[in-house]
Order: C-alpha cells, then structure tokens, then sequence
C-alpha cells in the first residue's frame, strides 16, 4: 500500500470510470473476474466504543479471520469483492488493504454515510444548524475518492448511500445529493442500501435528477422484496439490482431470492443483477450473543451463494451461463461504465 509520507500533501489523482479502484491500487475491468458484490469485513454501529465490557475482537484475531474467508473465497474461485462500509459504520480502510495485500485479493472500499437511523447522523445533523452540510458532504466524498482517506492513501472505488423504513428523510436526501455531486464529478458508481427491498425506485429517481446515470447505480438488498413488478420498474430505468443478502435467513428465506432472481432471469433483466450476502466477518464490539452469532455465520457467510444457492438456482432452470453472468459479466460492465441495453 502506498502511502504519502506524513506531513506530505496528498496528491490528486484523476477517477476514471474506464478503471476500478480497489484498496491497493486500480485495475482494469477485465482483471475483475468473479466479484461478490456486497460483503463487509468489519463493521461498527456508532456507539460501540461506549460498550466496554463486551469487547471486540483485537486486530490479529479480525486479521486471521478476514484472512481465512478470503482464502475460502479465492479456493472457489473469487478474485473480487465489494466492501462498501461507509464512513459513519467502523470502516478501517487501512485494515481492509493489509487484508488486500496479504491475499493478494482485489477489494474496492466505500465512501459515504448510512441511513439517518442507525449511522452518524446526529455529527451531520448538529453541523447543518450553522449552514447546508451537502456542500461538505460532497467534498469529503470527492477528497477521499480523489486522494484517499485521511492520510492512508488508501483510495475508495465506490459511493455508498442508505435509506430506512418509510420514505427517505430530510438527512438521507442531503446525503443522495451530496453523492450525486461526488458521482458525477469523479465519475465513481453508486452502492445503496434498501430496507426491506423498499424504495429503490425512489433512491434510482432522485440521483438520476442529480445527474447520476442510472447505469452507474446498483440498488442494494433488492432482494428484501419479492415483488418483480418493484423489481423491473428498476430494471427499466437502466440500474442494476443488488441480490446482496443470501444467507440472511433471519430477515427472509434464501428460497424466495432465489425464486424472484430466477424471475427476472427468465424476463430478460439477468444482465443487471449483482449478487453477494452482505455478511460481516468482525464487529466492533459485540452485536449479537455469541450462540447466535455463530449460528449465523453457518449460512451467512461469503462462500454460501457458491456452494448452496448457484446449486438452488440450477435446480429452477438457471444456467451456468446466467449465473457467470451475474458474477463475472455483471460487475464488469457497471465499474466498467457500460449503458445497459433498453429493457422491454
């Protein structure tokens, strides 16, 4: 990893939509290969430091364990993946590259903020008495996707934005605008998150007014909905759709994706689905039970889309073909900045 020497000033380098970024340095689509789309390595909701009597993991253990799943991913012949922790839920940059670097596998880190309800919107929220914060927004997203993080030189490939229940609020439109702003003139895609598989249209609606092509946009957990009409409006309108939680049986059972991705296979929109679990491998401090946790991780991990859904999806007619599409030709084709053809 390349760094500026401390005290340095960091060097702008041009975003090129014709190159990715990944944690250790750009490459070219084609040297992407099959890429999961949506995975996390460590994740921290804010207020995890105030808990201090569960504590994480320290960094060796979170090393060893990022480790080993991306070797498991590499073994099934991975070579790419998407982690588009924002900047608001633990993300550690710096980690995800020694991680990069010690595998040989190519990661693209995000920037951007999480949904008003669960990220750091009170930090935004108190700053916008004094003024609009989108300007500032905006300029954090192109800095550090220009000239990396902080002093890491460690540089994003991705912006990722958030909604919650309901509707997008005030805070999270700021947050869209501020996106759009850093999309188009950096020329970097868009990652969303979805709740529940709800308002995407809306998400997909407000960034193209913004100016963002809406082939540069991925819908996030679009999976979270079963309803292919939902499903197809996005598709028409020209983004890609993120089938991003499998193994999350918790929030909805793996047989319904599967059902409503073979669904819009068979209606033609298969050439704009990316697919992932959106699995955490380490948290800051400690979410959940570790009974509970560990249950989780039997399915909820980044090896189960090979080994138990591509078998689900062949059993309802998918082809080898299609699924390489949704591993391979998918995630080229959106970093690589490629309109996707009209949709009937």
């Amino acid at each position: 990893m390349t760094r500026p020497e401390q005290g340095s000033e960091a060097k702008e380098i041009p975003v090129s939509s014709a190159t990715i970024q990944t944690v250790t340095g750009p490459i070219q689509p084609d040297e992407l290969g099959p890429t999961l789309m949506h995975e996390h390595l460590l994740i921290g909701f804010p207020g995890w430091e105030a808990d201090t009597i569960r504590p994480s993991a320290d960094e060796a253990e979170r090393f060893a364990i990022c480790v080993d799943r991306i070797e498991e991913m590499k073994a099934l012949g991975f070579r790419s993946m998407v982690d588009p922790c924002p900047n608001d839920l633990g993300r550690d940059v710096e980690f995800i590259a020694k991680v990069a670097q010690k595998t040989g596998f190519q990661i693209i880190c995000a920037t951007g903020l999480y949904k008003e309800a669960e990220g750091g919107a009170p930090y935004w929220k108190f700053a916008s008495n004094l003024g609009s914060v989108v300007e500032p927004m905006a300029e954090l997203f192109v800095r550090e996707l220009k000239e990396g993080v902080g002093g890491s030189g460690v540089r994003p490939g991705i912006i990722k934005v958030a909604t919650g229940h309901g509707a997008m609020t005030d805070y999270e439109r700021w947050i869209f605008e501020a996106a759009a702003r850093a999309a188009v003139e950096t020329g970097a895609p868009i990652t969303t998150h979805t709740d529940e598989g709800s308002l995407g249209d809306v998400q997909q609606t407000v960034l193209g007014k913004e100016g963002v092509p809406a082939h540069r946009i991925v819908i996030g957990h679009s999976c979270g909905s079963a309803d292919t009409d939902y499903h197809m409006g996005i598709a028409r309108g020209g983004s890609y759709l993120g089938f991003d939680r499998f193994g999350l049986d918790m929030l909805q059972p793996d047989d319904e994706r599967v059902a409503a991705l073979a669904r819009l296979i068979e209606r033609g929109a298969g050439d704009r689905v990316v697919v992932s679990h959106d699995s955490v491998w380490c948290w800051r401090g400690q979410m959940f039970p570790p009974a509970l946790e560990q249950a989780m991780t039997e399915t909820w991990n980044p090896s189960h889309f090979s080994r138990r859904i591509i078998p689900k999806l062949k059993d309802v007619g998918v082809s080898d073909q299609q699924i390489e599409t949704l591993l391979v030709d998918n995630p080229r084709r959106y970093f690589a900045g490629e309109k996707l053809p009209e949709l009937v």
